[in-house]
């Protein structure tokens, strides 16, 4: 009785054996396989991550840029006429930096002459602005301390990240583009022997193209302005 209760009792049934546990390369097995999982999730989530910081950081330098050029073309557009300064140029443009002469016009006032510079420093694009005036001699002081950077109001920053700046002008005279310091621009100092120079011997341009190039991209932002009013 004894032995065939004992052999009985020592056998396991189906449901039995269905209700044992993972083994322990089983569980190696499954707990390989989730870490796998998580690390290409979170890898997919890290790069959607910089991928977006990316992308945002490139819409504001572009939203930035889109604002500096609206700012130039608003100050292209203003530019003064050769017979508002006579014995001066309206603009002068050099490898990385654009000044010029335009007008300012405030209700119930004349109308008056303002000196604008926009240069690279440091890799930040600057917008430095004088006062208006209708002092032509107040203009060639106002130039000097404009161009050297001292005096007047503070300059504004435009837009950080910036690597090179190039201008070019357009000139009516057959000869096209001209590049600043590679190409002789005639009148290229205007408030210099503003006695002795004729605005019929004065050559202007007509146009002028601003070349952006900032850090981490590729290609440059070009931007083409007309002079005066159109």
């Amino acid at each position: 009785m004894h032995t065939s209760s004992s052999r009985r009792s020592s056998r396991v049934t189906p449901a039995a054996r269905n209700r044992r546990g993972f083994t322990l390369v089983e569980l190696l097995v499954a707990i390989t396989v989730l870490a796998i999982v998580a690390v290409l999730g979170w890898r997919g989530l890290d790069g959607i991550i910089r991928a977006r910081i990316a992308l945002t950081s490139e819409m504001e330098q572009t939203r930035g840029m889109q604002l500096a050029f609206a700012q130039m073309q608003r100050d292209c557009t203003q530019l003064v006429e050769l017979d508002a300064i006579p014995g001066r140029v309206p603009i002068v443009v050099e490898p990385d930096r654009i000044v010029l002469v335009r007008k300012v016009f405030a209700e119930n006032q004349p109308s008056r002459i303002q000196l604008v510079a926009y240069s690279l420093q440091n890799g930040v694009l600057t917008r430095r602005e004088s006062l208006p005036t209708r002092d032509l001699n107040a203009l060639d002081t106002l130039w000097l301390s404009v161009t050297s950077n001292t005096g007047g109001a503070p300059g504004v920053a435009l837009e950080s990240g910036v690597s090179q700046m190039s201008v070019r002008t357009w000139m009516n005279d057959g000869a096209g583009w001209r590049t600043p310091g590679v190409d002789a621009v005639a009148g290229s100092n205007p408030a210099s022997n503003a006695s002795s120079v004729s605005s019929t011997s004065l050559t202007v341009p007509t146009g002028i193209e601003v070349s952006i190039r900032m850090n981490d991209r590729p290609g440059a932002l070009v931007k083409t302005f007309l002079l005066g009013p159109v």
